[in-house]
């Protein structure tokens, strides 16, 4: 860096502090996005403290309260002083171990508001307000000091009081699930939704649930009415606390509460000073994309804990899995035992002959007869049909690796008694990555999925698979809240009604829009194992009367939309056999350069483009509505030619017709072409551009000269 501008730098600095400092003097305390476009307010009404939120010179969250209440012990919301501010400017940039961007800034303006009581005992309470281009956050961080040591948190009185009744996306709070459909209202009708609920078989055997009413989990995603801004409020760095759900205020519409998940005697976080919360984060776009492309929770956390990051690699699996939703394997060992060392051999065959790095397998351990049971699963112990050793050595023989598995069906007392010797064995093997289960109601009895005791529990979990050099994929998991920068082998989770759901009448298939919401909703908490790539859409013989709601060419497509590090292709082997389309679920990558939302709408339509090198990616997708999308191709490199490899809806494509049909077409383009997606009725089209070689420009035609 020149001299020059290092004193160009430090000027800077100097001026935004100083600015900082004349801000933090008046009678409201402030700091302000870099931009300048965001600011946040905070000023003590009557000894409390209060925040709002500015954007573009609109108030987009009015004067909300904040504090804190304890179990046998008086409440830090009312009576407190300032004792002291902090200003600081950070602006520096960083690089993931994988991820959808290469590089990440982080530039962010800092208020921290020191409190204390008035009267004795005289507690102490810091808050910390981040003002971001792209949104802002604030956290509660209390002290070590002499009056305040081990506590119980009973309530945070967190509120967020909307300026707008913003159209939003949302699912009902529950303590134990994200598994469900989205649902699209005004956030003034919240408060009014009872959620009754209505459990089919799979959910009663896979949760305990506790619905809690006029309350939404996080993140919930909003627009304003005259879609000029979108909202989306999430939680960042969840470490050691409850998981946050928002609880609508029936008195006062367009108001939420956080509402914390307890324990099983009500207390929401039990804990010592010195001690923080989770930052409460608000993203704020003028698209839909922006929300995507922002990296805002990921910044709230703290960078990377595991010093040699080098083990931790992006991963494209197949599994034994579709198989046993479908019915035709089991779980348990059996006439038709799914986990054979038989199969999984001729599983890695298929994956070491197209490329694929691993392969799951699902019911290999003993235990899953006594699903439900105390003590049901042994994780070290595999049944006599399948021998752990010779798979994993006949993978390695074949370039493929075992990707291993743990379901606990919930009994955590049982798991983490065995856990080291789990994980012992998968590190002595050389297994390079877990995928865990937890589906069923949490044992100790009361426990939540979502709950502190389990926000610890997942995250042991992570740090001892670390330490065997194993990276996690966490099924019926806590929520993302982007702890992946610190703990980068904590790779992918599910959370969200998957692709399982489209298994069988027991489970109602995913509308043709929920994969069109999910990346503006649950994907901004982090990377989704939601298991695409189904080729085999509708199968008469094990599921008559269910089906996969998309076509052939929004599965590939969903291959990039879907952002995952840890990615599936879903089906089985035999059902990719002979299809050309599988080109594009051998080549396409799962760690990404550079990534843009090229459009968007909510629950309706999405371009994303997403880079690799030289090469480009590009998944588009609509809901049940058949459309055509015109794409730029600006973000392509000025000058050089490039090959697109098209994989796209036939004319006759139609997901209830006649969903398999697709077509492949391969043309030359360049950053001034238009490339149009002709999307049929929940349709897709999957694109890869790469450099053009001279052979590729003597082989292809133009785009626009042929028929497309």
């Amino acid at each position: 860096m020149s001299r020059r501008r290092k004193r160009f730098q430090f000027c800077l600095s100097t001026v935004l502090t100083a600015l900082l400092v004349i801000a933090c003097s008046s009678r409201n305390l402030q700091v302000t996005s870099p931009d300048g476009d965001i600011r946040i307010d905070v000023e003590l009404r009557e000894g409390r403290p209060h925040y709002s939120v500015i954007a573009a010179g609109e108030t987009v969250i009015e004067p909300s309260p904040l504090g804190l209440k304890f179990q046998n012990a008086e409440p830090l919301t009312d009576d407190l002083r300032v004792t002291d501010t902090e200003l600081n400017a950070v602006d520096r940039t960083w690089n993931p171990v994988w991820g959808t961007d290469s590089t990440i800034r982080n530039n962010y303006q800092e208020l921290v508001v020191s409190l204390e009581e008035t009267a004795p005992p005289n507690r102490r309470l810091d808050l910390l307000f981040r003002a971001y281009d792209d949104g802002i956050a604030f956290r509660y961080r209390l002290p070590e000091q002499p009056n305040l040591g081990d506590f119980d948190l009973t309530s945070e009185e967190t509120y967020f009081r909307f300026a707008e009744d913003y159209n939003s996306w949302w699912i009902p709070a529950n303590f134990d699930s994200y598994e469900r459909t989205y649902r699209n209202t005004p956030i003034s009708e919240i408060a009014g939704r009872d959620f009754d609920r209505k459990a089919t078989a799979w959910e009663d055997l896979k949760f305990a649930e506790y619905t809690e009413p006029h309350a939404v989990n996080t993140p919930i995603t909003m627009e304003s009415p005259d879609q000029s801004r979108y909202l989306s409020v999430h939680e960042a760095a969840l470490t050691d606390y409850a998981g946050m759900t928002l609880k609508a205020q029936s008195d006062r519409p367009g108001t939420f509460k956080s509402h914390l998940v307890p324990w099983p005697d009500g207390v929401k976080v039990k804990a010592s000073t010195p001690h923080v919360s989770p930052w409460r984060m608000v993203q704020i776009a003028d698209t839909p994309g922006d929300l995507i492309e922002s990296h805002l929770m990921l910044n709230l956390n703290e960078p990377s804990r595991i010093e040699d990051t080098s083990w931790i690699e992006p991963i494209k699996y197949i599994g034994i899995w579709w198989g046993m939703h479908l019915g035709k394997f089991s779980w348990a060992a059996g006439e038709n035992h799914g986990a054979t060392t038989d199969r999984a051999q001729r599983y890695m065959d298929f994956a070491a002959e197209h490329g694929i790095d691993a392969v799951l397998v699902e019911g290999w351990n003993t235990g899953w007869e006594s699903w439900g049971e105390k003590d049901a699963f042994d994780f070290t112990e595999p049944y006599p049909d399948f021998d752990l050793e010779a798979v994993v050595e006949y993978g390695r023989s074949r370039g493929v690796a075992l990707m291993g598995h743990h379901e606990t069906g919930g009994d955590v007392v049982s798991y983490e008694r065995q856990m080291q010797e789990a994980f012992q064995l998968y590190g002595d093997l050389g297994v390079p990555a877990v995928k865990t289960g937890y589906a069923g109601a949490i044992r100790p009895e009361g426990q939540h999925h979502h709950g502190q005791f389990m926000v610890n529990h997942y995250r042991e979990v992570v740090k001892l698979a670390a330490r065997h050099r194993i990276a996690v994929n966490a099924h019926e998991p806590i929520k993302g809240t982007g702890i992946e920068r610190t703990w980068p082998n904590m790779m992918t989770r599910e959370g969200v009604r998957g692709m399982e759901w489209n298994a069988s009448k027991e489970f109602p298939d995913n509308p043709p829009e929920h994969t069109l919401i999910l990346p503006f909703t649950r994907m901004l908490a982090g990377p989704l194992d939601y298991t695409p790539g189904i080729f085999d859409l509708v199968d008469p013989e094990y599921r008559p009367e269910s089906r996969v709601q998309t076509t052939l060419a929004k599965q590939l497509a969903n291959l990039v939309i879907l952002y995952s590090p840890v990615q599936m292709a879903a089906d089985l082997p035999e059902n990719y056999e002979g299809h050309p389309a599988f080109e594009f679920v051998e080549r396409v990558p799962t760690d990404w350069d550079e990534t843009r939302v090229i459009n968007g709408a909510i629950a309706d339509y999405i371009t994303i483009a997403r880079r690799r090198g030289e090469s480009w990616y590009l998944g588009s997708a609509t809901d049940a509505e058949a459309r055509t999308l015109e794409i730029p191709l600006d973000f392509l490199e000025a000058g050089r030619t490039y090959v697109a490899h098209v994989f796209e809806d036939g004319e006759e494509s139609d997901y209830q017709n006649n969903p398999q049909a697709y077509q492949i077409n391969r043309y030359l383009m360049a950053g001034e072409d238009l490339l149009k997606a002709n999307l049929a009725p929940s349709g897709g089209q999957a694109v890869i551009l790469e450099p053009a070689t001279p052979e590729d420009l003597r082989r292809y035609p133009r785009y626009g000269n042929s028929e497309v």
